[in-house]
C-alpha cells in the first residue's frame, strides 16, 4: 500500500495507522491498516477504514467503519477472545473536551469478520447516576451492577463548597452530576494467561465536564461470546498532606 497521495481536490488519502500479527489464525503474520482522507494542514481524518491483509495469499479484506471520523486513530493486536492469536482493537478520538473515544474490537478468526466490541453499545451498556448529598459527599450509582460509591468531596475548597452547601454542609439544592462516555480502553493481562482484559475508563463529573471527580474503572473479559464485566472501581484524585 502506498503511503498518502496528493489529490486535485487537496484531499490527501493513505494509511493511518498500521500493524502486524496473526489475526486469521493460520499463524502467519498479517497486514493490519487504518486508511482515512484528510485535507492538508489538518489533523482531522475521515473515511476511516480497516483493512487487513492476509499474510499467505495477500488478499485483502475491507471493513467500513460505523463512525469512522477523528483524530489519532490507532491500532492494537491482542488476543481478547482466547482464539490463541490476535483481535484488532481501534482506537480514534473524538477530539471533544471530554476525551472521549471511540473503540471498536474485531475478530478475524479464520478470514471472517466479527465485531466483538462497539463502543457506543457498552456507553449503552453501563449508566451512571452522581447525585451530590449533604457534608461534602457525592453518590455515584452504577446501574449495570447495582453499587453504589461515596466521594468526599471537601478537598475542593471554601469558594467552590461554599457554592453548594451552607454553613451546615448542608445542599442549598439539589445538584446531579454524570458520567461521561467510555475515554479510555486499555488491554491488560491480569491473570497471565496471554489472553488480555480491558480496563475502560469513564470520567465522573460533578456539576460542569472541567469539574472532574474520578473516574469509573470497569475491567470487562469475553465470555459467552461477549464482553462482561470483571470488576469495578472508582478512582479519586489525591491531595497533598
Amino acid at each position: 500500500m502506498d503511503n498518502f497521495d496528493f489529490q486535485e481536490n487537496m484531499v490527501i488519502k493513505g494509511i493511518v495507522a498500521y500493524a502486524r500479527g496473526d489475526v486469521n489464525g493460520d499463524r502467519v503474520l498479517d497486514n493490519v491498516y487504518l486508511t482515512g482522507e484528510k485535507t492538508l494542514n489538518s489533523p482531522f481524518i475521515k473515511n476511516i477504514t480497516l483493512v487487513i491483509q492476509n499474510g499467505t495469499n495477500g488478499k485483502v479484506t475491507t471493513v467500513p467503519l460505523k463512525d469512522n471520523t477523528g483524530y489519532n486513530p490507532a491500532l492494537t493486536l491482542r488476543d481478547f477472545s482466547g482464539y490463541g492469536f490476535d483481535d484488532i482493537l481501534i482506537g480514534i478520538s473524538t477530539g471533544g473536551s471530554g476525551g472521549i473515544m471511540i473503540y471498536y474490537i474485531y475478530s478475524f478468526a479464520n478470514n471472517k469478520i466479527k465485531l466483538l466490541f462497539d463502543y457506543n453499545n457498552y456507553n449503552n451498556e453501563y449508566k451512571y447516576e452522581v447525585k451530590y448529598r449533604d457534608y461534602y459527599k457525592v453518590e455515584v450509582i452504577s446501574l449495570n451492577n447495582n453499587s453504589k460509591y461515596m466521594l468526599d468531596i471537601s478537598y475542593k475548597g471554601n469558594q467552590y463548597l461554599n457554592e453548594i452547601y451552607d454553613n451546615k454542609g448542608r445542599l442549598k439544592k439539589p445538584i446531579s452530576g454524570f458520567v461521561n462516555p467510555i475515554s479510555g480502553l486499555y488491554p491488560v493481562d491480569f491473570d497471565g494467561n496471554k489472553i488480555y482484559e480491558l480496563m475502560a475508563f469513564q470520567k465522573i463529573a460533578g456539576r460542569y465536564n472541567a469539574d472532574s471527580l474520578g473516574y469509573i474503572q470497569n475491567i470487562i473479559t469475553w465470555e459467552d461470546n461477549k464482553f462482561v464485566l470483571q470488576s469495578q472501581y472508582v478512582a479519586i484524585f489525591g491531595t497533598k498532606k
